[in-house]
């Protein structure tokens, strides 16, 4: 509750600078983006904290507010990533990057129009000698699937169906029907970790 409450003062900012853009007649020429740079875990999987690869850390609520673009109430069913935040404000602003980027425009999602699932997403937590209770962890999260590869003190690995089980409360590594899959999305897994210079882990000086 207490948590929460800390909040209000944010809620409260937010909503004023809602008014002036109405007030000011900015509202028909502004996007908003209302974000948080990560989720955090208060007791699922009986766990707190915010650096696992479950829904409730990996996931964080994204609000855009756009009278004229956005219709009240839309939602966006393809997966969209804080790397994607950046290359959908300069289409929208008509400036082009010369820069390479690893997100795409969300931008026609956000208009209503349908977009291809952009496949899967890597997560990569580094252990952290201030936060010794979570090892080195990456994981790669589908549209369906997500598999959890732990380096370090937890020794066995996850693999969940996110449709069937979105609270991520029965891990199917040991599944004999899924076993292909999971060693197929580990393949995957390492081949972007190389692929991205994702394999050197760092160590902390003595």
């Amino acid at each position: 509750r207490r948590y929460s409450e800390t909040l209000l003062a944010l809620d409260e900012s937010i909503g004023r600078v809602l008014d002036y853009l109405e007030q000011s007649g900015l509202s028909q020429s502004t996007l908003v983006v209302y974000m948080g740079d990560n989720g955090f875990v208060l007791g699922e999987h009986g766990l707190i904290d915010k650096r696992h690869a479950y829904e409730e850390s990996i996931r964080v609520p994204m609000l855009v507010w756009a009278p004229g673009l956005v219709a009240p109430g839309a939602t966006i069913g393809a997966m969209v990533r804080n790397i994607d935040v950046a290359p959908t404000l300069l289409e929208l602003a008509g400036v082009s990057n010369s820069q390479p980027m690893d997100g795409r425009s969300v931008l026609p999602a956000i208009r209503g129009e349908p977009m291809p699932s952009p496949g899967e997403l890597l997560y990569e937590y580094f252990w952290e000698f201030a936060f010794p209770h979570t090892p080195t962890t990456f994981a790669l999260r589908g549209d369906r699937y997500k598999y959890i590869f732990y380096h370090g003190v937890w020794d066995t690995n996850e693999l969940y169906d996110l449709r069937a089980d979105p609270h991520e409360r029965e891990n199917l590594i040991g599944s004999p029907s899924l076993e292909r899959l999971a060693t197929e999305m580990r393949d995957r897994l390492f081949d972007r970790l190389e692929a991205t210079d994702g394999m050197r882990i760092p160590v902390r000086r003595g």
